[in-house]
């Protein structure tokens, strides 16, 4: 089945989309959209080329991006959408592993995600010296892996901080 090119593009956008926002596994949706756009019997039956591939793989990354974000977002401890810092470091290690089979390069990602988990974990502080409840779901071994895994240190982190991480679950 032969598709004309603004058809094509139309189809791609599409499951670009899907990936974006394909909630908890980007990566699954990725390989979904692979097998639908190419090998499914009811799809468009597409050849990929290697850009079409590469808008879907920065579909994953955007995806990723954003409940990594969705978690570290201070906002939302209280929603039901939060899951915390144990679903960030999940969602970071499949990250990386993802971009290093692609052979990608997450350094700005990594100082964005960094810069997020910084004003997370500073919010935090402020809330349990006020006497909330910590929302850090994760042990302080788990914290300490992500703290260390998105590039910061103990240098970057404010003294509040540092109380923080031995206070995790």
């Amino acid at each position: 089945m032969s598709v004309e090119l603004t058809e094509r593009e139309s189809v791609i956008e599409d499951e670009v989309l899907i990936v974006e926002t394909s909630g908890e596994m980007p990566e699954v949706a990725y390989h979904g959209s692979l097998y639908y756009l190419s090998h499914d019997p009811e799809g468009p039956g597409m050849s990929l080329d290697r850009q079409d591939k590469g808008r879907l793989v920065l579909a994953v990354v955007e995806g990723y991006r954003r409940i990594i974000h969705r978690d570290l977002d201070l906002k939302n401890r209280q929603k039901s959408c939060y899951r915390g810092l144990v679903r960030c470091l999940v969602n970071w290690r499949r990250l990386t592993g993802f971009a290093a089979a692609h052979q990608l390069s997450l350094t700005e990602l990594q100082e964005e995600i960094a810069a997020a988990l910084q004003t997370f974990l500073a919010g935090e502080a402020v809330d349990i010296r006020r006497g909330c409840p910590t929302c850090v779901n994760c042990s302080q071994a788990e914290l300490r892996e992500l703290i260390n895994e998105v590039g910061l240190s103990d240098n970057n982190l404010s003294p509040d901080l540092i109380f923080l991480s031995v206070s995790a679950n």
